[in-house]
């Protein structure tokens, strides 16, 4: 008998979310950010653990209509810096919106969300953004919005049929 209750390879599998910007029931940045950083660490899983990577995929479309409250838009400001001397920049959240598009602005607020560790980036690799609304994912994805698609993947559908021809 294993001596690891919970932990197989069956437990660990991951799932891939879709969440679309672009409906009206889309939170603010913040939240959302949140939101995903909860799911691409895994804590949604009755078997997460802080040492271990088990997150799942996110892909995220529709990142031109991101939304943001207040003068957010206006005021937020990035900063970088190579650390030689008089080479700190700043942009706006608007100048970055339009040099990289709102998907480079929620990978940002995702970042920061996350733990500050050697799995971060591992973490941030499984979010996929898009401007718009196609992306190449659309096999992979299992749950849409919060909710399950499982009916959708084909063996599950020829699994059903089989029983319905019964």
């Amino acid at each position: 008998m294993s001596q690891t209750v919970g932990r197989t390879r069956l437990a660990y599998s991951r799932t891939w979310h879709h969440i679309s910007l672009s409906s009206a029931s889309t939170p603010p940045l913040g939240r959302l950010a949140s939101r995903i950083a909860i799911i691409l660490m895994g804590k949604h899983k009755p078997i997460w653990d802080p040492s271990t990577d088990c997150g799942d995929y996110v892909v995220a479309t529709s990142c031109t209509d991101l939304l943001v409250t207040g003068k957010k838009m206006q005021q937020k400001k990035y900063y970088t810096h190579s650390t030689r001397p008089g080479s700190l920049k700043e942009i706006s959240m608007e100048g970055m919106m339009r040099k990289w598009g709102g998907g480079e602005v929620l990978r940002k607020a995702v970042r920061g969300m996350l733990p500050k560790n050697r799995l971060r980036d591992k973490r941030l690799d499984r979010l996929k953004v898009f401007e718009g609304a196609a992306h190449p994912y659309k096999d992979n994805l299992v749950k849409v919005d919060g909710r399950t698609r499982i009916v959708d993947v084909p063996e599950v559908k020829a699994e059903m049929e089989k029983v319905r021809a019964l």
